[in-house]
């Protein structure tokens, strides 16, 4: 039995910040930043049977064309992401009274609903990306023993050849999304790599209050390729999203909406019509 100071649990027996347990966690869950935004899913799902709220963390699980769904907010970043992740797995594969891993490992089907900035011309604000590979400047997956199999190590190596980045910075590392999930709800949208910074403004090359220790970092980031493949983006989640899906044998798959495009200058600051357009046609892929 795992220590209670390990396997932390709620007053309840769920897990300690999401408050689920494997009946009210569902096989698709759909990972939006924002804890406003799972209110959105209540008009979107068919039925509602389970809603709980922690700090940023809100979830709601319920059914949307007969498929069973739990949306989940994040918070911002990736610190947030290991405990979502982490806690996830534990709801659908540990026995929380014992610790122990259930003899029948759930494979969640995890997607994030995002927004992100573009780094390519050709990615106006109002585009939508799906991330095939995901490059993590936030070094969390450095914390987890694993295999260079389970990663994508040749892009993370000639991304590192090419960005020449600081070498006290944390070190990059690649990651793929599930490509099944790329085939139900992808092949119609905008494929790139996803570039993960572990901050908003100074770790994504901006401005504003201190300089910047690489101000060119998003030159650097939209100049490079992969097997014809350009980083198409920058956000805050998807790498730790996907290294740890490798890890936990999960799916997943990212897909943003495009609110601000680095390289013209351009933001979007109201985005609700077209977050909800992109729910949609997203969990209509997963419910066929």
């Amino acid at each position: 039995m795992k220590k209670d100071s390990e396997l932390v649990l709620a007053p309840d027996g769920s897990v300690y910040h999401l408050h689920l347990t494997y009946d009210t966690l569902a096989d698709n869950v759909m990972l939006v930043g924002d804890p406003g935004r799972v209110d959105m899913f209540k008009s979107i799902f068919d039925s509602v049977e389970f809603e709980a709220y922690n700090r940023e963390l809100h979830s709601l699980t319920g059914t949307y064309h007969g498929t069973r769904f739990t949306a989940l907010s994040t918070g911002m970043g990736c610190d947030n992401i290991d405990i979502v992740m982490t806690e996830l797995d534990v709801a659908a594969n540990i026995d929380l009274s014992t610790g122990d891993r259930l003899p029948n490992q759930r494979r969640l089907n995890l997607v994030r609903l995002g927004t992100c900035g573009g780094l390519q011309p050709d990615l106006p604000a109002g585009s939508i990306v799906a991330s095939r590979y995901a490059i993590g400047l936030d070094g969390v997956l450095h914390y987890y023993k694993h295999n260079p199999e389970q990663l994508e190590d040749a892009l993370a190596q000639a991304f590192i050849q090419h960005a020449n980045l600081p070498t006290d910075v944390a070190r990059p590392y690649a990651a793929s999304c599930s490509i099944a999930l790329l085939d139900r709800v992808g092949k119609s949208l905008h494929q790139g790599i996803t570039a993960t910074a572990p901050g908003f403004y100074g770790p994504q090359g901006r401005d504003v209050s201190i300089i910047p220790r690489v101000p060119d970092l998003t030159e650097r980031l939209a100049s490079f390729q992969w097997q014809g493949l350009k980083v198409a983006n920058l956000e805050m989640e998807t790498s730790a999203i996907y290294g740890l899906s490798a890890l936990m044998q999960h799916n997943a798959l990212t897909v943003c909406l495009v609110i601000a495009n680095r390289m013209a200058g351009s933001f979007i600051n109201d985005y609700h019509v077209p977050m909800r357009e992109m729910i949609a046609q997203v969990m209509a892929g997963l419910s066929d």
